[in-house]
This record gives C-alpha cells, structure tokens and sequence, in this order.
C-alpha cells in the first residue's frame, strides 16, 4: 500500500477571463474542499497530461496545458502537487463526476480567498495575479 505523500498529484489553474475555475469536492480533505480541478498522475502520464485529463473527468471541460507553475508538499495533504497553467478550449464547466465533485464555479481574483481562506501556493497566486487582472 502507498502512502498519500507518495502518490503525485497534477492541479489544473484554468483561467478564462478574470476568472479562474474551482471545483468543490465531494469528500473534502481536512480543510480543503474548494480546489483546481486535481487528481492523481497515472503512471507514465506527465502533470500536464493528468491536469487535462483530471479537468475533463471532473467537469467536461477540455483544457490545453500552457506551463509548468511549480510542484511542492500541500501543506495540509501532505501531497506532491504538480500545478499546471491550463486555458480552456472546448465544453463548458459542469459537474461531470458527480461521485466527486458537488459544485463547480469561475472566481475573479477578488473572490478566491472566499473559497480557499489559506491561501494558494505563491507560484499560483503570482501567475494569478499576472493573468486575471490583464
């Protein structure tokens, strides 16, 4: 049996606008339950190929990945996260896992700390910064 911290995981960052996408999960992980489309990276799959695939999985939404943000420990998982620039390029945002996800929905910078009150990892909220208020 693995343990959490030996499973990677790949976030999708989905900016559309001055939005960016955050699903809601089914089950939440401590304090987490707002979150970027996220799951785990299969093996032989790289975190661009499972954020893509994670997005379309959980809300119907085909994403092409950008760029690399930046990998480290979740703070309160314990998790390897791989966080990955994704734009939209096909479908609308739903609930498509419904064992998974209860809610989907598009944030302007202004509105993130409603949903995730501890903060995003500093790579993100920088890349956040740059392209949401454009």
């Amino acid at each position: 049996m693995t343990s959490k911290a030996e499973v990677a995981v790949a976030a999708a960052v989905v900016a559309r606008g001055a939005c960016v996408l955050l699903v809601q999960r089914r089950v939440t992980e401590g304090a987490l339950s707002w979150q970027f489309p996220a799951g785990k990276i299969e093996p032989g799959e790289t975190p661009q190929e499972a954020a893509v695939r994670e997005t379309q999985e959980e809300t119907g939404l085909r994403v092409a990945p950008q760029k690399s943000l930046g990998c480290r420990v979740h703070p309160l998982t314990g998790r390897e996260i791989h966080y990955v620039a994704c734009r939209p390029v096909g479908g609308e945002a739903t609930v498509a896992s419904a064992g998974e996800v209860a809610d989907t929905v598009w944030v302007t910078l202004g509105e993130i700390s409603q949903y995730v009150p501890y903060g995003l990892f500093e790579p993100v909220q920088r890349y956040l910064d740059a392209v949401l208020l454009a």
